[in-house]
């Protein structure tokens, strides 16, 4: 009885390290080969307690993975989130262990921007964008989205913010890493949305308040306002929830209005601009893209712009008015409504027009067949 007791306790150690250790199998359905594509698993599914303790991802190769806990708002972390690769009709193995993690290289990023009349910006690793705010009111702003091209995966909002207030550096032109040429006027600009009833796009104003959920290396949430969204002859208040994950070629928007019950549709746009660009739009697909000349404030060329629009769920209908390419679907007041939107660059990685729209069908497919995750 004795050797017994002293064989079990020898192995005690053992078969603690082993269930300390908890492995995430990410399954690829589809033929196409999946790259640093963004997963989630919910803590609850997990044996650990990232309160209590610290913990290092691998893959199968030992290299380890950066991660990022999501709290959606609350005092506890909710899930954990990381870019994983798997090949197509594959599954790839990740491994979660004790230690101390490396610090995770930023890829996302989200703030509220007071010193340049009131912007929301944000970015992850392909582009950055902003939507505007009360300061701009004066200037008769639009809720359409502004774009920003990068030619670099390094976040660079803060940087061109603070060399064009105070250094003198304009981020209208382009210093190397890319620039703004988009140009938004009052419009819905890069894929912005507003209700459209009798007939009508119904632009919206500037935003009025805001409301930042998370701001991490993998996944930026925030939350803009709209208090007085008029169609027809009454008002709404609209929440519009963007979501921007690193490697993903579009933003998640989750957009909701309050108000009087009315029938309306909403509409998804992109500017046009002068409308010699070209325009693919495939109403069954839920894809609306463009591409046109970028130009430079200081009308210097700077290859092509691309704007993408990537609806999910049915599109009634696919259309252009009021200098916009629009997609409509059916919305009841009171529920959530959910699209997807981005833009890119021809010196940011979609060297021709092909390799934008060929990248928007790619958004499609992977999005209607999201990487499955489990817990062994």
């Amino acid at each position: 009885m004795k050797k017994i007791g002293l064989l079990i306790l020898a192995f005690l150690p053992l078969f603690s390290g082993a269930f300390g250790q908890q492995s995430i199998v990410v399954t690829n359905n589809t033929g196409i080969n999946r790259k640093g594509e963004l997963v989630e698993v919910a803590l609850s599914k997990l044996k650990v307690s990232f309160n209590a303790k610290k913990y290092v991802l691998k893959d199968k190769q030992n290299n380890e993975v950066g991660y990022q806990l999501i709290f959606n708002g609350n005092k506890k972390p909710q899930s954990l989130i990381f870019q994983a690769n798997v090949d197509g009709n594959s599954s790839s193995t990740y491994t979660l262990t004790e230690g101390k993690p490396a610090e995770v290289k930023p890829k996302t990023f989200a703030r509220f921007v007071p010193e340049r009349k009131d912007d929301f910006a944000w970015e992850n690793d392909m582009a950055a964008y902003r939507m505007y705010g009360p300061g701009l009111a004066k200037e008769d702003p639009s809720n359409g989205v502004d774009f920003w091209s990068k030619s670099t995966d390094k976040l660079i909002v803060d940087q061109r913010y603070r060399d064009d207030l105070y250094n003198g550096i304009s981020y209208h032109v382009d210093h190397g890493e890319g620039l703004d040429f988009y140009k938004v006027a009052h419009t819905l600009g890069c894929g912005g949305i507003a209700p459209y009833a009798s007939g009508k796009l119904w632009v919206g104003n500037h935003f009025d308040h805001y409301k930042v959920i998370e701001v991490g290396p993998l996944r930026s949430v925030f939350k803009l306002i709209y208090d007085s969204v008029k169609v027809g002859n009454v008002f709404y208040k609209q929440e519009l929830t963007i979501t921007t994950n690193a490697g993903s070629l579009l933003n998640r928007a989750d957009v909701k209005y309050a108000g009087p019950l009315q029938k309306m549709d909403v509409a998804a746009g992109i500017y046009l601009h002068d409308d010699r660009g070209t325009l693919k739009q495939n109403m069954t697909n839920g894809i609306s893209a463009y591409a046109e000349e970028a130009v430079s404030e200081a009308k210097v060329p700077s290859g092509h712009n691309y704007v993408g629009i990537y609806i999910p769920t049915k599109v009634n209908n696919a259309f252009k008015k009021s200098e916009h390419a629009l997609m409509t679907s059916s919305y009841r007041i009171g529920d959530t409504f959910t699209y997807y939107f981005g833009g890119g660059w021809s010196k940011g990685g979609y060297p021709t027009d092909q390799d934008w729209f060929n990248a928007m069908n790619r958004f499609r497919e992977i999005t209607k067949n999201p990487l499955r995750v489990s817990v062994k």
